[in-house]
């Protein structure tokens, strides 16, 4: 039943030399990478605004050199990035690059800032379209977070299908978002400029404030620079796209950017003229669309669908990023090997569960503070942006390219916007972001621990060779079995047979309890009987429990083999039910028998298996 629903979830099996019809062209791929840079559309402009109007209506025409400053960073960062997918085209982005260039040290901070910020990625976007819902339909707002779980869930079912069906599905959302939010900026910069819209800016540019300070603009610019966060997505998922892979993802990085600063630059723009003002009732891209249709009509409605897909679907940028990133941390063995695994649609599936698990914990305990998480968020962004652009001077520094030095200037720029960002961040709004302080060593701890695990198993495991010849192995006299009774039956039958046939000597050992001592004796008399050759032992509890007795004769019987120079080999019988459900119908003992005993050293465990007819 279960491998049905698995086929119904996430579809058939694919060849492994079926990856190539998994890679993403460039319309695709800008439909699976994009969507939660071009989502910031949305907040973008209301983020600044929402600042700037603690100085006043009056300091809202800031929002317009700011908008142009953050423009400038994305120039910066996309022409970065675009150098990072051509340098280093294997994926993994920002991680890749600062470890070659600053060391592993350096790149696991820049990968555990990426890692958890994909996963906030899709709790705040999840979160973000539940509320969307929500606005629409106030009845649904005590469902708020089951609804932000199964939009994730909904994504996590999607990407298990494998790229490409997730890019066909995505693409509808994300290419209506585009084509109804050129339309409506279009619209409404023809009729600013026809006049059919009159100028309403609550202050022209360049009026005097008091409130105005360096603190006061650089804490809205920081607010405004949270539309940035998913620009380095596509970096990380190059290995994705069809070949020529550097060309194609440089290409759709480009077109996402032009897409983003078109619109975003659009939006303020029609913010400032319209003289819109934030509130708690309505968002500044609702008043936009509002003002430009004429009132809540079809034009209305169509921006508020669109905006409510596209958050929703930008939650699919972490999904598409997270397990590309994943399996480069595990190559290097800072997580687990299980996330280089890829699961039966091709896709890292692993990742992509562990994305969507840490993703729901956050949703619950955050969903009605996502607000207060964009500061984190942006952190998470952009101190991965300074690693990453920094490192790329070293690297050109390093080789020393024709034009190097031109290339370099560009990234010098990116990195001192993107670390005067971080010192903005910290300083503005450290209530915000003083988490990151205790999650990046709590990341490094675990990516060090595991690496220093696998270091060591990698040490034990090599073969060592001395003077050219093979190194010195266990050569073994013979062999001991030890059978674990419980009944005497068939499948004990069995399991002695084949015992017998694979070892030196056997012992069958079974665990008396006091609450029948004439069928303990009865079963001790049946096995003399019929296995005359086979050592018998009863070891008495008093406490009903089966695991310490074992331990402890295993114990003992692995004690004296190591005299005598045999292995031990414990074999436990297992009842194979005809139908998974009858499982419950059987006691488990045998596998708190096998975690038990996996603890041991010098012992291998072997299961008997008897498969039931009924």
């Amino acid at each position: 039943m279960l491998r049905n629903v698995k086929r119904f979830v996430i579809g058939k099996p694919l060849k492994t030399l079926e990856a190539s019809d998994q890679a993403l062209s460039k319309s695709k791929a800008l439909a699976l990478l994009s969507s939660d840079a071009l989502s910031s559309v949305a907040y973008g402009t209301e983020s600044i605004t929402a600042v700037l109007l603690a100085g006043g209506a009056v300091a809202l025409w800031l929002q317009l050199p700011i908008a142009l400053l953050i423009l400038l960073l994305l120039a910066a960062i996309v022409l970065s990035y675009r150098q990072i997918i051509h340098a280093y085209p294997n994926g993994g982005g920002a991680y890749t690059v600062a470890s070659k260039n600053w060391g592993p040290k350096v790149g696991l901070v820049a990968g555990g800032s990426l890692l958890v910020d994909y996963m906030l990625t899709v709790a705040v976007s999840a979160s973000a379209a539940a509320d969307a819902m929500t606005a629409a339909i106030p009845g649904l707002l005590p469902f708020a977070v089951p609804l932000s779980l199964g939009i994730i869930l909904i994504l996590t079912g999607l990407n298990l299908r494998g790229l490409r069906e997730s890019a066909n599905f995505l693409m509808v959302p994300v290419y209506f978002f585009i084509v109804i939010m050129a339309v409506t900026v279009g619209y409404g910069l023809f009729q600013a400029a026809t006049g059919a819209i009159a100028y309403h800016a609550a202050a022209k540019i360049g009026t005097d404030f008091s409130a105005l300070s360096l603190i006061f603009f650089l804490r809205a610019f920081s607010s405004g620079s949270s539309s940035l966060t998913g620009v380095e997505a596509i970096s990380n998922a190059v290995p994705n796209f069809k070949a020529p892979k550097e060309k194609h993802a440089a290409t759709t990085l480009t077109m996402m950017a032009l897409i983003l600063a078109s619109f975003f630059l659009g939006i303020t723009f029609l913010s400032y003229w319209y003289g819109i003002v934030p509130n708690s009732h309505s968002t500044v891209l609702s008043q936009i669309a509002a003002i430009t249709y004429g009132g809540h009509g079809l034009g209305f409605y169509l921006v508020q669908l669109a905006t409510t897909l596209i958050l929703a679907v930008a939650a699919n940028t972490g999904f598409s990023a997270f397990p590309v990133l994943a399996v480069n941390l595990a190559k290097d063995k800072y997580l687990p090997h299980l996330f280089m695994d890829q699961g039966d649609r091709l896709g890292y599936s692993n990742g992509i569960l562990s994305l969507s698990f840490g993703a729901m914990i956050l949703t619950v305990i955050f969903h009605r503070s996502t607000d207060a998480l964009i500061p984190l968020y942006a952190v998470g962004v952009f101190v991965p942006f300074t690693l990453s652009q920094s490192g790329m001077i070293i690297h050109w520094w390093r080789l020393k390219p024709k034009f190097w030095w031109g290339k370099a200037a560009i990234n010098f720029l990116g990195a001192f916007m993107s670390a005067a960002l971080v010192i903005v961040l910290f300083a503005t709004r450290l209530a915000h972001v003083w988490p990151y302080l205790i999650i990046m060593p709590a990341v490094l701890t675990i990516f060090f621990k595991i690496k220093k695990h696998y270091d060591a198993v990698s040490k034990q495991l090599r073969l060592q060779y001395l003077d050219q010849k093979e190194q010195k192995r266990q050569e073994y006299a013979g062999s001991t079995a030890i059978v674990l009774v419980s009944n005497l039956t068939q499948v004990t039958a069995e399991a002695i047979d084949y015992a017998q046939s694979v070892a030196t000597k056997v012992v069958a050992m079974h665990v008396s309890f006091d609450i029948n001592p004439a069928k303990e004796e009865k079963i001790a008399k049946q096995f003399a009987a019929n296995f005359p050759d086979v050592r018998y032992v009863d070891v008495h509890s008093s406490y009903r429990s089966i695991v310490k007795p074992v331990v402890g004769f295993v114990t003992k019987v692995s004690h004296q083999s190591e005299k005598i120079n045999h292995s031990v080999t414990v074999i436990i019988s297992q009842f194979v039910p005809k139908k998974p459900w009858q499982n419950i119908l059987h006691n488990q003992s045998s596998l708190r028998l096998r975690a038990a005993l996996s603890a041991m050293d010098n012992i291998s465990i072997s299961t008997y298996y008897y498969h039931l007819s009924e």
